[in-house]
């Protein structure tokens, strides 16, 4: 999904709760009206005021960690997938084609009776495999030949669970016409380095839920001496942990502009059989890298030297099966369950096995089903109307940058020349992948999984040394995300996310420019965020900045992190400013450049008033509405600890920094959310 994803989804108020009617929520032009919390003033907490309504009644599902907006659009994209996925069955397709690879991969993994006579047969060879490494020559062959490919360092700081190494495949750094490989570190079961460090006591029963998980994952498995080996597991990734590199490393692109040649490795990290690695990860003659995190590259390499090679058996024994515990015996399946979505993100209920086959064709043969559902749901006219939003809160952008005071004129021309020539992509790729080569069958779900995780990684090699794909989208048509791509001066907007409530042809233009606009705007304004400000128009990693106007820029980025710093997630934890100023960052120039679009849509004329709101009270309403969120407290804590956006209820807040919605709203010093003027942050 790219350099940069755009979403994933807390606050204060006073007096007693209004009453909800259980009837249909009346709309004012697509806000919801019931959604409102009454009860609160917008001005101590405007989240709060836009949604309390609607929280106050909603439970999350009983298969989910968290419930709102997004769920609400994925929920549409979901059943319209089923219904791509049931037609293709239906249709008795020819083999070979995309339509019996669809339907053959979620039969594979619908087949339970089948995965309960397999048992553990179809990880046997590979287990065996792990067995008869002899010594640490082979160790590098499994680990070169087993690891996968990546499309979001930033994000995704611990890229593989089930490799000590991920792979990224982009344009270079300094050089735009070159496809060239990043090596990532990888390795760890928990979502991150901050699990296995933190000495919290809330981290710390996560770690002995994880061990006792191990173990009980081992002894299903038919593994002897678990508890021995899940000893020796658990220890393995504290090590690993121990040199990861943290969120906030990862996500700094200067640190990562690190070119390693194919000798490097073994000078610069030695301990791993560099050669026997390459050649089995299919590039024996690949001379040109980039590592990611070098520290902890050299760190990685030093505990294949330093730590026994049993340890490292038992890892890759454990890792392997845990990775498709999905497509093995329901024990097994609901003891992972158990563990990620009980334990960790306090999600009481599995979900029901058809949807989890949804969401495995769609990691296996996305842009099969995207071509399908992009004709199928995604209509000319709407991929017009979002072509012109677009176009409207690029030129305020635009418009904003000119105006800029403190900017100076060189750093003005370079930031309007990333603008001009951004490439804004809707709905759908212009080109679609093939899958002619992969073999999906109806009788191997563990088989599928694997194959088209090589597939995918083959795919990303291939990129190597070609010129760059400027136009390459990365995500499906299906997706409920949008993404920038700094590399590549590109957005991204895939067909899902543009449906109601985000966008409804038929709503108010006010709301459209309050939900959608802001998302459009958000990506926009990714290439002008703490990452994407270091690129210039070509996607190269390029200081185009005056010294001045740099430090302008840093101490904008430093206030509104501070911002963030305050809130309380929960109690004791607060949210971490520097972590997601990025995304912060995208929300408050987003939001700006919508505001601003939506004015000049209306082309000097008022805008109407419905149900006595404002424009722009319904502008900022359905901007709040759209981050509506109830999430459990297990999932909240995970998502601070490792997510680089803030959770849904504080993006809601970014209207504070807007002068517009103090007028909207009649805010006034006193109220808890209130900024003094030179108090709010604008970064662009």
């Amino acid at each position: 999904m790219g350099m940069r994803h755009l979403l994933v989804a807390t606050a204060m108020g006073l007096v007693a709760p209004m009453l909800v009617a259980a009837a249909p929520a009346p709309s004012a032009g697509g806000v919801d009206l019931t959604g409102r919390d009454m009860a609160v003033k917008p001005g101590d907490d405007f989240e709060a005021y836009a949604n309390g309504g609607w929280r106050a009644r909603t439970e999350i599902p009983a298969d989910r960690s968290s419930t709102g907006t997004f769920l609400d659009v994925f929920k549409k994209a979901e059943a319209r997938t089923a219904d791509i996925i049931q037609s293709s069955a239906k249709s008795n397709p020819a083999s070979g084609t995309d339509a019996r690879r669809i339907a053959d991969d979620y039969a594979a993994f619908m087949d339970t009776a089948g995965i309960e006579k397999r048992g553990l047969a179809p990880v046997q060879p590979e287990l065996a495999r792990i067995t008869a490494l002899k010594d640490k020559h082979a160790l590098a062959t499994f680990l070169g030949a087993t690891v996968r490919s990546d499309t979001d360092p930033i994000n995704d700081t611990n890229f593989s669970t089930e490799n000590l190494f991920g792979l990224f495949v982009t344009q270079s750094l300094d050089d735009p016409s070159r496809t060239v490989p990043y090596l990532m570190q990888g390795g760890l079961g928990l979502p991150d380095r901050d699990y296995y460090l933190s000495k919290t006591p809330e981290m710390a029963e996560i770690r002995t839920a994880y061990r006792a998980y191990v173990e009980k994952l081992l002894t299903l498995a038919g593994v002897s001496d678990a508890a021995a080996r899940a000893d020796r597991i658990v220890a393995l990734e504290m090590k690993i942990a121990t040199v990861h590199a943290d969120i906030e490393t990862s996500q700094d692109i200067h640190k990562s502009n690190n070119p390693w040649k194919r000798a490097d490795f073994a000078a610069k990290a030695p301990g791993l059989d560099w050669d026997a690695f390459f050649t089995a990860a299919e590039l024996p003659g690949q001379q040109d890298f980039f590592a990611w995190q070098p520290a902890a590259i050299t760190g990685l390499s030093a505990l294949v030297a330093s730590e026994p090679l049993q340890d490292w058996q038992d890892w890759l024994t454990f890792h392997r099966i845990n990775e498709v515990t999905f497509a093995l015996p329901k024990a097994l399946d609901d003891a992972h369950f158990d563990f990620y979505g009980k334990t960790l993100n306090g999600t009481p209920q599995q979900r029901t096995r058809d949807k989890r086959a949804i969401a495995e064709v769609n990691t296996d043969l996305g842009d099969a089903v995207g071509q399908i559902y992009a004709r199928r749901y995604f209509p000319a006219s709407s991929k017009a109307d979002i072509q012109t939003m677009v176009k409207g809160i690029l030129a305020a952008f635009d418009r904003r940058v000119a105006a800029l005071d403190w900017m100076a004129s060189a750093t003005k021309a370079e930031a309007r020349r990333k603008i001009e020539t951004m490439r804004v992509g809707i709905g759908y790729p212009e080109t679609w992948r093939s899958y002619a080569g992969l073999d999906i069958r109806a009788d191997d779900p563990v088989g599928n999984f694997r194959r088209a995780q090589l597939a995918e990684y083959r795919h990303q090699v291939a990129k190597i040394g070609k010129p760059v794909d400027r136009a390459e989208w990365w995500m499906t048509p299906q997706t409920v995300n949008a993404v920038n791509l700094p590399l590549q001066n590109a957005l991204n907007f895939p067909a899902a996310i543009l449906e109601a409530p985000f966008y409804d042809p038929k709503a108010d233009p006010a709301v459209n420019y309050g939900s959608i606009g802001a998302t459009i705007g958000h990506e926009v304004s990714h290439s002008f965020d703490n990452t994407g400000a270091d690129f210039d128009a070509e996607g190269r990693l390029r200081n185009w900045w005056t010294p001045s106007d740099f430090q302008h820029f840093e101490q904008a980025g430093a206030a509104l992190a501070a911002q963030y710093d305050a809130y309380v997630a929960l109690p004791g934890l607060n949210l971490k400013g520097k972590q997601e100023l990025g995304e912060n960052i995208a929300d408050l120039a987003g939001l700006t450049a919508a505001y601003e679009a939506y004015h000049a849509s209306l082309g000097g004329k008022p805008a109407p008033v419905i149900a006595g709101m404002t424009g722009d009270q319904r502008f900022f309403l359905a901007f709040a509405q759209s981050w509506r969120e109830k999430i459990r407290d297990k999932a909240l804590r995970t998502r601070v600890a490792t997510d680089v956006h803030a959770p849904a209820r504080f993006r809601a807040q970014t209207v504070r920094n807007l002068d517009a919605w103090y007028k909207a709203f009649g805010v006034t010093p006193g109220s808890s959310l209130y900024l003094a003027p030179d108090k709010r942050v604008r970064v662009w």
